[in-house]
């Protein structure tokens, strides 16, 4: 199985493909390459018992999406994307990467032929889901997105469903909690806060709490999202039916359940660390996003996430920091 992974120099992308390396095979498939595609050079390959290309593109570009379909991989992840705060900030930039880079993509799968027809796992957000919001939001829910990224990973996910149900590829939508907690630098994602009033207490470092405590949303960790893509790619995608996107499990609390959380796992002084500072940029994008899901459908499929805040700090803990908080 050759695997294709756009978007393999971002935090998911490399642990992605590190799990892929470490455990040989996708299902009960045994890989025989990964070709990892981004915009920027990626860290180094893991090792592996098989070859790991690595091909620098940006996919918005016209030819960058036919040069990967020539390859024709069985399994494509296509990961590539710049996220909300940057979306929203630049309107044609969002646009470009996230919509046209995506449209070039399926495009030039269909334009393959000869019966080439890969499974696509396609990350998608819960951005697609605009306030106002039940309570929790379930399965059968419309998509009324306030943001431009929300926007651009709605349309995104009509065209997969389209691109799928003509036969052009087998085609799965996950619509990805906020991954938390995020290791390495901030980024430029109005999310970002997020991780980082947990991540950076964790190092020893002063967080910025741009909102107030009372902001609920929707997480799952890295650990959890590597999940969703792998169960995706080896599901048996006919009890999807026409319904191509799901909405995955993950865990719904506010900021203030966060800091709570923090401070049963590591106490008060690393609760310390984090400083209130109210941005209203931010507070503004993130009055719209969903703040709960049932997310029933995407259990009985089998999608996994933590059941607790708490967990999915531990996670942080033992993933990024072996086990030791600062």
């Amino acid at each position: 199985m050759n695997i294709l992974v756009i978007g393999g120099g971002g935090m998911v992308g490399v642990k992605l493909i590190n799990r892929l390396a470490a455990e040989g095979k996708l299902g009960s498939t045994p890989i025989s390459k990964i070709i990892r595609q981004d915009v920027v050079l990626a860290p180094p390959p893991p090792a592996s018992g098989f070859p790991i290309e690595t091909l620098i593109g940006d996919l918005s570009v016209p030819g960058e999406a036919e040069k990967l379909a020539a390859m024709k991989p069985d399994v494509i992840f296509h990961l590539a994307a710049i996220v909300s705060g940057e979306a929203e900030a630049d309107f044609e930039k969002g646009y470009r990467i996230n919509l046209d880079g995506t449209r070039y993509l399926f495009e030039a799968i269909r334009k393959v032929g000869g019966g080439y027809k890969p499974k696509v796992v396609f990350t998608s957000s819960i951005a697609v889901f605009g306030a106002p919001f039940p309570e929790a939001i379930g399965d059968e829910y419309f998509t009324t997105p306030l943001t431009s990224y929300g926007t651009q990973k709605a349309i995104c996910e009509l065209l997969l469903s389209d691109y799928t149900r003509r036969g052009f590829f087998d085609g799965v939508g996950l619509r990805f909690p906020t991954v938390c907690v995020r290791p390495g630098k901030p980024n430029l994602a109005a999310s970002g806060f997020f991780s980082n009033i947990i991540r950076e207490p964790l190092a020893g470092h002063e967080a910025v709490l741009p909102v107030g405590e009372d902001v609920r949303h929707w997480h799952a960790s890295p650990r959890a999202a590597t999940g969703f893509l792998i169960h995706a790619a080896t599901m048996d995608t006919s009890k999807l039916g026409s319904r191509r996107n799901v909405t995955l499990p993950g865990v719904s609390c506010t900021v203030g359940e966060q800091i709570e959380a923090l401070r049963k796992v590591a106490g008060d002084k690393v609760v310390a660390r984090i400083r209130r500072e109210p941005n209203e940029t931010i507070m503004k994008i993130v009055a719209g996003w969903p703040r709960n899901f049932e997310a029933k459908r995407g259990r009985e499929l089998g999608f996994e996430a933590e059941s607790s805040f708490e967990d999915i700090i531990r996670v942080h803990i033992a993933d990024e920091l072996g086990g030791k908080i600062a």
